[in-house]
């Protein structure tokens, strides 16, 4: 006869259920305490622009506005409209141009082992590591030269063409991660390369996607070299009119204040959009490849 383990007492209180409870309640407690000390910037921005001129100042920075005003707002959309658009524009053909292209490059260089694709590989990633200042003055001269000077063409084209690199190295690490088993039965059913990646890998690259199109996104909505080199003023994209929202003796903090929420609610959008698959993407090749 064996002796049975002795079994577990819990108080009348709750025990361990009680304690597991409060363990939660203290890690929700500390990540509400990290929300607000993360989004206190944003507070900053956003009753700044509300305030009057008469109010805005730093000395005032975390105070309510006592008279609520939308005159910031109106005088930063005034000022930003042209170049919000401008950056759609500019922003969309390039995230998608350069994450289609990323695509076909990583499913190639990752199912197709031809000759030198490592070195193809390697000469790819070398493309992340140049920076926008190495090539300024030669790309602007030979947008000159080819007479494509001005406009947002000029701007696509840059991001595009920078963009390829990295949205080709998630893909490739991306589709290494599937199971090959998955592209031999394709074969087996007399699928060729671009039959395969049609009906077979395009389907599940859906997280892919979201981490190149929230990259690319986020980079050249951001940009601010290339605007100011290779576009006029009647193109330039929000990143430079926020740089021009600003005062000659007094500073508008209310008017840079609205500006800036309003060039970073896009982003925002495309985050909360995207965001569950992003991490999804991130981790899914970074396991091989």
């Amino acid at each position: 006869m064996t002796a049975s383990a002795p079994e577990r007492v819990t108080a009348p209180g709750g025990g361990a259920a009680g304690t597991t409870r409060s363990g939660q309640a203290v890690k929700a407690a500390v990540l509400v305490v990290l929300a607000a000390f993360f989004l206190l910037p944003m507070y900053v921005l956003v009753v700044t622009g509300f305030k009057p001129f008469d109010e805005a100042s730093a000395a005032q920075a975390w105070l309510l506005p006592r008279n609520w005003s939308l005159e910031g707002w109106t005088t930063a959309w005034t000022e930003l409209a042209p170049g919000l658009w401008n950056s759609v524009r500019m922003v969309v053909p390039s995230a998608v141009i350069s994450a289609v292209l990323g695509s076909l490059n990583g499913y190639v260089l990752a199912r197709w082992r031809f000759p030198g694709a490592d070195t193809v590989f390697t000469l790819f990633l070398f493309g992340m590591f140049i920076p926008y200042q190495a090539v300024m003055i030669p790309l602007q001269q030979l947008l000159v030269n080819a007479q494509l000077m001005g406009g947002v063409f000029p701007l696509i084209l840059a991001h595009t063409v920078y963009g390829i690199p990295i949205c080709t190295l998630i893909f490739r690490n991306y589709y290494a991660s599937i199971p090959p088993t998955l592209i031999e039965a394709a074969r087996v059913d007399g699928a060729g390369l671009l039959r395969t990646y049609a009906l077979v890998v395009l389907p599940v690259s859906a997280p892919a996607f979201a981490v190149t199109l929230i990259w690319q996104f986020t980079s050249a909505w951001n940009d601010f070299l290339f605007a100011v080199f290779l576009t006029g003023p009647a193109s330039w994209p929000v990143t430079v009119q926020l740089n021009n929202v600003a005062g000659s003796m007094v500073v508008p903090y209310n008017q840079q204040m609205a500006a800036a929420v309003l060039a970073s609610l896009p982003t925002l959008v495309i985050y909360l959009l995207l965001g569950r698959y992003f991490m999804r993407g991130l981790m899914a090749g970074a396991l091989k490849g």
